[in-house]
């Protein structure tokens, strides 16, 4: 199936921006690899560029035309999701899966995590150390 469109061919007069769009995406994607340490996240952003690659080489290379081209669309499974798809969209959508996960959890691009303090998980200060009142949070609690 040709999709002139977006998902479920959403804005099909607009595919010129969709390329344009493409092109955007690949461009972010190429700038924030340097960055890029963890292979949690290269999996997302390879995942999107090769989806995004895919589907911006069907609107440049078919027809009607350069730029304005259609997306072969070619998997459909009605009794899973009521759609036709196609590989290019399953790493997108696999991809934007991955980076909610990543976000929700706190890995940063470089793997890292902000640590959490035992402070705060615990609501005191275990060293015993005197807080802007002046005294620790075991001779704060005990005062009150």
């Amino acid at each position: 199936m040709r999709n002139p469109g977006a998902a479920f061919s959403i804005a099909s007069g607009m595919t010129w921006v969709f390329t344009i769009l493409a092109a955007a995406v690949i461009t972010v994607i190429i700038w924030f690899a340097r960055r890029i340490r963890s292979i949690a996240w290269a999996l997302v952003f390879g995942l999107l560029l090769g989806g995004v690659l895919g589907n911006l080489t069907d609107r440049l290379l078919r027809e009607p035309g350069f730029g304005i081209g259609h997306v072969i669309d070619f998997i459909s499974t009605p009794w899973m999701l009521p759609a036709i798809y196609n590989v290019a969209d399953i790493a997108i959508v696999s991809s934007m899966i991955l980076f909610m996960i990543l976000t929700i959890r706190g890995i940063g691009l470089d793997g890292s995590r902000p640590e959490k303090s035992p402070a705060a998980t615990a609501g005191a200060d275990p060293a015993g150390e005197p807080d802007a009142r002046g005294g620790t949070a075991a001779e704060l609690a005990r005062e009150s």
